[in-house]
Parts: structure tokens; C-alpha cells; sequence
């Protein structure tokens, strides 16, 4: 049995560190896509149409904590979350929020059955309502110390690791 396709979309983060380590984490795992929805930086591209200072600074921050990666993975920056989450739910992806809510799941009992879509929201807000309630499933990570939450590129990291892992466990069990 294949794995499932695991991709990442990434929305509203400010940090373009963040964005890098999320390229490395990707690259680690084996993982090829990650979507920069909204706001989120993203490396310089041969078109690109972001004021030039802007492109080479976040190109510059992202190629720094990404040492490399950002070679290895493919990227697409859509300014409409919404559109790309339409895109993918007709590919068949399951799209799931990494965000604490009243209907989150403990990451431990989430259920791969089909590609996912893993959504990360903005380093101080999250992820938008609008998003959480379009979205087939919201997953956290269970805290046990004071702090409420992880850094998003650790929390992202966690969670990709665990899907994909999760998933080599299945296969070798069948």
C-alpha cells in the first residue's frame, strides 16, 4: 500500500524564518509541496511582482533557516486560501486544521485515510474562523506544561512527522 500524499499550506505567517523551517522540515520528512496562502513570505520567484526589497529579504531570511531546502520543494503562493482548499477537496485531499479548538482531536487519533492537506495558521492568531469551518477535521497537539501553544514551524514539524510516520507504521503492518 502507497502512502498517502501529505502536503502543507501554510497561512498568514509573518515569519519568513518560520517559512524556512518549514522548507527544511518538508525536505526532511521527504515531503514535496507546500502552499504559502495569504500573507505568508515566500522565496523569490522568476515573475515575481512583490516590490524587489521585500523578495530579496524574505528570499534571503527564508534561504537562511532553510539551508537549501527550498530547492528540493515545490512551492505555489496563492493569495486565496479558500480557492487552493476548494482545489485540493476535489483532488480528494482531507484538509485538516493544525489549531486548538472545541472540536480538535488529539493528533494521536487522527484517522489517514485519503491524501491531507495540513493547514497552519498565523504565529499569533491562527488559524481564521472561516477557514476552521471549512476544513473535514482540526487536530492539536497536547500541551502539558504552562505555555498554550508551540512555535508554528515546531508544531508543523510535529505534526508532519507524526502523519508521516504514522502512515510507515500502517504499511508495515499490512
Amino acid at each position: 500500500m502507497a502512502n498517502f500524499p501529505i502536503v502543507l499550506i501554510a497561512h498568514n505567517l509573518r515569519s519568513s524564518y518560520n517559512i524556512g523551517s518549514l522548507f527544511r522540515t518538508m525536505d526532511g520528512l521527504g515531503l514535496k509541496t507546500i502552499y504559502l496562502t495569504g500573507t505568508s513570505p515566500y522565496p523569490r520567484t522568476t515573475n515575481d511582482n512583490r516590490l524587489q526589497h521585500i523578495a530579496i529579504n524574505n528570499d534571503r531570511q527564508i534561504r537562511k533557516t532553510s539551508l537549501g531546502a527550498e530547492k528540493n520543494i515545490n512551492f505555489q503562493h496563492h493569495e486565496n486560501i479558500i480557492e487552493l482548499i476548494q482545489q485540493l477537496k476535489s483532488q480528494k485531499y482531507q484538509i485538516v486544521a493544525l489549531e486548538q479548538t472545541a472540536q480538535s482531536i488529539n493528533l494521536i487519533n487522527t484517522k489517514i485515510n485519503s491524501p491531507i492537506a495540513l493547514i497552519i495558521g498565523n504565529e499569533v492568531n491562527g488559524i481564521d474562523s472561516q477557514i476552521l469551518n471549512i476544513v473535514d477535521q482540526s487536530i492539536e497537539i497536547p500541551m502539558h506544561g504552562l505555555k498554550e501553544s508551540f512555535n508554528v514551524s515546531i508544531a508543523a514539524s510535529m505534526a508532519l512527522f507524526y502523519l508521516r510516520y504514522r502512515q510507515d507504521i500502517i504499511n508495515s503492518l499490512l
